[in-house]
């Protein structure tokens, strides 16, 4: 039996499209939700287009109340039955509470090798530093940020013409490639790391 499969997203959607297109033909996910906090992310657009359930809960009418837009996004989760969450460019970090509830059921790409750069600005800073290898992790989401059992990572060579924009592109390609890998393997019942 398949396991359902929620990706949650906050802009286009590019890692949720890689996410789609695996899940397509014989494996043991399905994507049962595209869900977004933003209701014009172009990813719900590109979800709705395939034929995937999708849902923009806003989080702006919640205010500071973040626990309130959580338990919503939670009770949505539980109404389709959800048994894994993919974070996929999800702009919202998420609370202990919502994320022990979803313990060792939620991914999240990250555009490091973590645990390098953790949070934001990952490509500027792997270049202020004068890092050679940079690259991108899928991990298993904990309260603390970023900071889960790594179960993938790719890595490339950064140039010394890279800026910020162009290593971000380079190592988003990498991440269309890991993150479909590494959440097969994870509905496997692999845990193990795998690198590219």
């Amino acid at each position: 039996m398949k396991r359902r499969v929620a990706i949650l997203v906050s802009g286009g959607g590019s890692n949720m499209e890689a996410l789609l297109a695996s899940m397509e033909g014989d494996h043991p996910g399905e994507a049962a939700l595209v869900l977004s906090n933003n209701p014009d992310a172009g990813g719900l657009r590109r979800a709705a287009a395939r034929g995937v359930p999708t849902i923009a809960i806003d989080h702006r009418p919640f205010g500071k109340d973040r626990k309130a837009f959580e338990d919503v996004l939670h009770a949505t989760l539980e109404d389709h039955r959800i048994d894994i969450v993919c974070l996929a460019g999800f702009m919202r970090v998420l609370g202990s509470s919502f994320v022990e509830r979803w313990r060792d059921r939620m991914l999240n790409i990250h555009p490091s090798l973590l645990p390098k750069y953790t949070g934001l600005h990952t490509h500027e800073r792997a270049i202020a530093a004068g890092d050679e290898v940079h690259g991108c992790s899928v991990h298993v989401v904990i309260p603390e940020l970023d900071a889960g059992p790594v179960l993938g990572q790719a890595s490339l060579s950064i140039q010394s013409t890279d800026t910020p924009d162009s290593l971000a592109a380079r190592v988003l390609v990498l991440e269309h490639k890991l993150y479909p890998l590494v959440l097969r393997r994870f509905l496997d019942g692999k845990t193990d790391r795998v690198d590219l």
